[in-house]
């Protein structure tokens, strides 16, 4: 039992369910890019998350949290809440810091309750999957509650195991971490043309991902969200710079306004309540994010 894991309120406003007709949605694919910001999406040749926001929502103005580094912000999207509440403050975080520490009522030892947590404890038998480039990535998602959880070796073995799983398994929730676009960024320079060059590798990889879904025969069921960890500025991140802070958040599919630019703010600890929103499902009283409702209305 975890008594505090689900709070009353967060009951009455979500009630079980969202308010939007989501009843078509059976699939959820989040694609998190490591250090892509919205300028590399603006000046790289990118067809495919273009028509992503055409025929979806966006913002190209969202927020990552400080410190602008990889584990603060992957654990601050996946877990709903700011460092200063799920403790992951810097790249240096490993699970034995939680030792003796409890979080959202749950034992000592767990890590802050994560949106694959949410969707495992109230969709016992969802298929659940985790491919990622970064082996740091893993250590953030806890080890009870994906059906698969593998550490890839480059961007391309990512999205072969991805694509291979999901035509084969069709996964309630898919996360995909690609780490290319970081290191672009560290070797040449974030806004130099090496850089623009990983964003448009990205942009090929999301359409392998949308192809897949269609061959699939599962698209027109998908929710699929691009987002980033974080920006940069020269060949660095980690300060307060908004070329660091700012990323972009992409959102399609069944529910989701059509050609939406969404003028709401949106911080990177939005993004798990927002998912959890579109499946209907509870969220922990220690999550402190808000649903990005302005994807969902006209």
């Amino acid at each position: 039992m975890r008594p505090l894991f689900f709070f009353l309120s967060a009951l009455l406003f979500f009630g079980g369910k969202s308010p939007n007709d989501f009843s078509a949605i059976k699939h959820i694919v989040v694609i998190g890019v490591d250090g892509m910001s919205p300028d590399g999406i603006l000046k790289a040749n990118t067809p495919n998350m273009d028509a992503l926001i055409k025929t979806g929502a966006h913002s190209f103005s969202a927020q990552a949290v400080l410190p602008t580094v990889s584990s603060p912000n992957w654990a601050s999207m996946m877990m709903g809440a700011s460092p200063k509440r799920h403790g992951v403050k810097s790249n240096k975080w490993e699970v034995e810091d939680v030792k003796k520490k409890s979080f959202c009522g749950n034992a000592k030892g767990e890590i802050f309750p994560t949106i694959y947590r949410v969707i495992r404890e109230q969709r016992k038998d969802a298929v659940i999957a985790c491919f990622y480039d970064w082996d740091g990535y893993g250590r953030l998602v806890e080890e009870n509650v994906c059906t698969v959880k593998q550490d890839c070796a480059g961007e391309n073995k990512t999205m072969d195991a991805t694509a291979a799983y999901l035509a084969k398994e069709k996964p309630l929730f898919t996360f995909i971490h690609l780490d290319h676009v970081d290191h672009a960024g560290h070797e040449y320079g974030h806004g130099t043309k090496e850089y623009y060059r990983s964003v448009e590798k990205t942009d090929s990889l999301v359409g392998v991902v949308v192809q897949t879904l269609k061959d699939a025969g599962i698209y027109e069921n998908t929710v699929l969200l691009i987002t980033a960890d974080h920006g940069g500025k020269k060949k660095g991140h980690g300060g307060r710079s908004q070329q660091e802070r700012t990323i972009p958040w992409i959102i399609t599919g069944p529910g989701v306004v059509a050609g939406k630019s969404i003028s709401s703010p949106i911080h990177t600890y939005d993004t798990a309540p927002t998912l959890a929103y579109i499946l209907g499902l509870q969220v922990p009283d220690c999550w402190e994010g808000k649903v990005v409702k302005e994807a969902f209305t006209d």
